[in-house]
């Protein structure tokens, strides 16, 4: 276990480049089981969740090979178990990905529940409905059993907009006989990035980026080489880090068009940036002043499936606020303890009125002051780091290893922008 110091208050400059997309790569990974012929698959993140995942490739059966620090191949030949190890599954809540492949490539699945954040109830239901309408049989008894003799395409109605089990549906689909209509799909950059590779394999998916997509089962899928998009969360964090320490910083491969939706709510806090080609700058005036309605009516921020406000950067957005002059309503929709955190932010001096569970309203400016904390989630870590960035004085955070799984060696590119942040081993 590893912790951060971090000493506050100090401006930062220059360029930082934009990794892959986790929430593309981790599905992608799990799609190379639907061929026994090599993927490849480039600009795949650095980072805990992606290392556990191809673990678990790899105690399937499946070839992984790092041709390169951020791209693997990985020929899943012969899979030769199709139960998730529980040690694994534990760790990342993207081991439910592997349902779909598994059960179309092998025609079982045994899955421990998934662990991964502890952001409230994260309900599976989802995704074992739309498998059923697939075909399968689906068995609780402290783990989940799934069996199929033949998947065959239907006319699927997810009742929630949900990631993962829209692409579980879509990896389960791609081979089944006949045609699949998934409606209400999600349709987030990382579930076109998973479609976008499926048809580069053989697939024949349409409607990519809405949320109808119909699906032409294939018999066989076949290799390729793809590249993850940009991850626009990471953007996201970095944009909120910049305008809260008053830095100057280019964000590279920021894919600017992904993020229209995040430029109106941060827009609500006053902040704007500037691009460059497939890059954005934050420059380092910002105004940071609450926007409000017309009508001089409070703003919020909330959150929603794309191509809403994103849910992983409501707790960014909620430690942007409280550097922000005036007063919003940040409003979680999605989970219920996302924002469990704030009362680490008041010990740091914020003014949050936790409302509920979902809703807090943030009066700023606060000169918020270094302090001990623990990270509980990916999000809320990076939250943590933003709110000890801009702090007076110094900041420990504890259990790093939850903000790693979702930012690739974010202390040393951190470093190089002029942050005073150190990673230690935690012995506490």
């Amino acid at each position: 276990m590893y912790k951060y110091v971090i000493e506050g208050s100090f401006p930062l400059k220059g360029k930082i480049r934009t990794s892959g997309n986790k929430n593309a790569a981790l599905p992608c990974l799990a799609a190379t089981l639907l061929t026994d012929k090599p993927v490849i698959l480039e600009n795949i993140p650095d980072i805990e969740d992606v290392h556990v995942m191809l673990e678990i490739l790899s105690l399937l059966g499946a070839k992984v090979e790092r041709i390169n620090k951020n791209t693997y191949s990985i020929e899943s030949a012969e899979i030769k178990r199709n139960d998730i190890p529980l040690e694994q599954s534990r760790k990342i809540r993207a081991s439910i990905l592997l349902a779909g492949p598994l059960l179309s490539r092998t025609g079982k699945v045994i899955l421990p529940p998934p662990g991964g954040d502890v952001i409230g109830r994260r309900r599976l239901d989802t995704h074992f409905l739309a498998l059923k309408e697939l075909g399968a049989r689906v068995e609780v008894d402290g783990q989940f059993i799934l069996q199929a003799n033949k998947l065959k395409g239907e006319d699927i109605f997810l009742d929630e907009a949900s990631v993962t089990a829209t692409e579980n549906a879509i990896m389960a689909s791609v081979m089944a006989e006949g045609k699949t209509t998934i409606r209400n799909a999600a349709s987030e950059p990382h579930v076109q990035d998973l479609c976008k590779m499926l048809n580069s394999m053989g697939a024949r998916i349409t409607g990519i980026g809405s949320n109808i997509l119909l699906i032409e089962g294939v018999k066989t899928l076949s290799g390729t080489r793809f590249r993850i998009g940009p991850d626009y969360m990471e953007v996201g964090s970095f944009i909120g880090l910049a305008a809260v320490t008053r830095s100057e910083i280019t964000i590279e491969d920021a894919a600017p068009s992904s993020l229209r939706m995040t430029k109106l709510a941060f827009g609500k806090l006053g902040i704007h940036w500037e691009v460059e080609g497939n890059n954005i700058r934050i420059p380092s005036s910002q105004e940071l002043k609450v926007n409000f309605d017309l009508g001089g009516m409070i703003p919020k921020i909330d959150d929603a499936p794309w191509p809403g406000f994103p849910p992983d950067l409501i707790s960014i957005a909620l430690v942007v606020a409280t550097q922000v002059e005036g007063t919003i309503l940040i409003h979680e929709k999605m989970f219920e303890s996302r924002m469990f955190f704030v009362d680490k932010l008041i010990t740091m001096g914020a003014r949050i009125v936790l409302c509920d569970p979902h809703r807090a309203v943030v009066s700023g400016p606060s000169r918020l002051k270094g302090s001990e904390l623990v990270s509980p989630d990916v999000r809320a870590g990076m939250a943590m780091v933003i709110a000890a960035l801009c702090a007076d004085g110094e900041s420990v955070i504890h259990n790093v290893y939850q903000i790693e799984r979702g930012y690739e060696k974010l202390s040393a590119r951190l470093e190089k922008l002029g942050a005073h942040i150190r990673r230690f081993p935690d012995t506490a």
